[in-house]
């Protein structure tokens, strides 16, 4: 009775935070007549360029022109944000809402689907503040579906948040990289992810999680990890005829499987399924970059992840395994990179702060992208990745209004996009 009092009133003062906390970051509200934003700067990201100045000519939820000088109708209001650079809103392929810092299988055990749910409330709005207007919600870790939820209530302007793609929760098999392998066996922990061990299952899971809101399908397919020698070596759990199968499930009614592989042969398997993107993808062979060049499957590389957990390691032997697999995965971004294989920008945010996950974008540039490479990595590609091409992702006629502002020029300091000033997200202002 004390243990479920007790949790009952961490509930209540985590939703009597939330609300206050998501009060203070109510938007403005969308403008009733049109709205111009002026900058010193506005960057063109699909021609390469930075606009001087730049307007952006917003009526509703949309934008409706674009250039040095836009059109002024009689009734709109003008906005002069100065000496900043006008940008498409950041996308995050790789999130979750579900995680915050600290020990997250214990996070998963310990705290009720209603309570992460508040914490992901709160989670989307640092997103959001932060400048990132869109995400793909990678698997709630065993909070089931709990982010079709979110997903609603922000579509439907009732909490301020990303626009969201979500995939409920993870897939994973018996014993896999989602199971609570190092809990007590006797008392029966619950995955992290849900169980599907072979075709049948896979598919009566797939099926379940679309009927429950998921936009797409998450496969675990690789792990645990081990570097030696300088390669990495890690099982894979699904063959590439089951991924064959989940992907021809998902295609059936439209969707897509995005998969966790870090190395091969899983990613193989995965590439030849005809995925939609490899997420982490640390180390990838010939073949597997070739095929992903052809079907144009992205890899979502989730630096910082690596880095946090190798500059938060708990032991110095922890810190020098996780550094070895990130200075490895560095080396093998170069060679993805120059065989063609497209990016896509991914955190992997939740085990380390929410709003802080533009790192991702400065760490590409360190792996041996140019500033724009990178911006189109997350724009454009993060667009199509999302299935929102030409609906976001670029500053142009017709799509969504989107706007952050940054200090600086991006294309001379990537790190100016760690630094967001100005957010708009469907024509409404959320910071300024």
């Amino acid at each position: 009775m004390e243990i479920k009092l007790c949790r009952f009133l961490v509930t209540l003062a985590l939703f009597a935070t939330v609300t206050a906390s998501l009060s203070r970051a109510q938007p403005q509200g969308r403008p009733t007549a049109p709205l111009i934003l002026h900058a010193a700067r506005l960057l063109d990201v699909e021609n390469g360029k930075i606009m001087t100045p730049g307007e952006v000519l917003v009526d509703g939820d949309r934008i409706r022109e674009v250039g040095s000088s836009v059109t002024h109708p009689a009734t709109a209001q003008t906005i002069d944000l100065g000496d900043v650079t006008l940008m498409p809103g950041l996308i995050d392929a790789h999130v979750h809402l579900f995680l915050h810092p600290g020990a997250e299988d214990l996070q998963t055990v310990e705290e009720s689907v209603p309570q992460r749910t508040i914490t992901a409330l709160l989670q989307a709005r640092d997103d959001l503040l932060a400048g990132f207007t869109a995400e793909r919600d990678m698997g709630t870790e065993g909070a089931g579906s709990a982010d079709t939820a979110v997903r609603n209530a922000i579509d439907q302007g009732t909490i301020p948040g990303p626009r969201l793609r979500i995939s409920g929760n993870a897939v994973d098999i018996l014993g896999g990289h989602e199971d609570a392998i190092h809990y007590n066996p006797a008392q029966h922990v619950l995955s992290n992810a849900t169980y599907a061990n072979g075709i049948p299952q896979l598919i009566e899971v797939i099926r379940e999680q679309l009927k429950e809101g998921a936009d797409f399908i998450k496969i675990y397919e690789t792990g645990p990890d081990v570097v030696r020698l300088d390669r990495l070596f890690t099982p894979y759990q699904y063959s590439q005829a089951e991924l064959a199968a989940a992907v021809a499930e998902a295609a059936r009614v439209g969707k897509r499987v995005a998969v966790h592989a870090t190395g091969e042969p899983g990613a193989l398997y995965a590439a030849q399924a005809g995925v939609a993107s490899i997420d982490h993808a640390v180390q990838l062979s010939d073949e597997t970059m070739g095929l992903m060049r052809e079907k144009q499957i992205f890899a979502v590389p989730t630096l910082t992840i690596f880095e946090y957990f190798a500059n938060h390691a708990a032991s110095p032997a922890a810190a020098a395994r996780e550094h070895a697999l990130l200075d490895l995965h560095m080396r093998e971004l170069h060679k993805q990179l120059a065989a063609g294989v497209p990016m896509a920008v991914g955190s992997d945010v939740g085990p380390f702060p929410h709003g802080t996950q533009a790192r991702e974008i400065v760490l590409m540039v360190e792996a041996g992208m140019t500033p724009l490479a990178a911006l189109r990595a997350d724009l454009i590609n993060g667009a199509k990745l999302l299935a929102w091409p030409e609906e976001i992702g670029a500053l142009k006629a017709g799509y969504c209004a989107d706007v952050i502002a940054v200090p600086g020029d991006p294309l001379k300091d990537i790190s100016v996009v760690e630094n967001v000033k100005f957010v708009m997200k469907g024509g409404v202002i959320y910071r300024r």
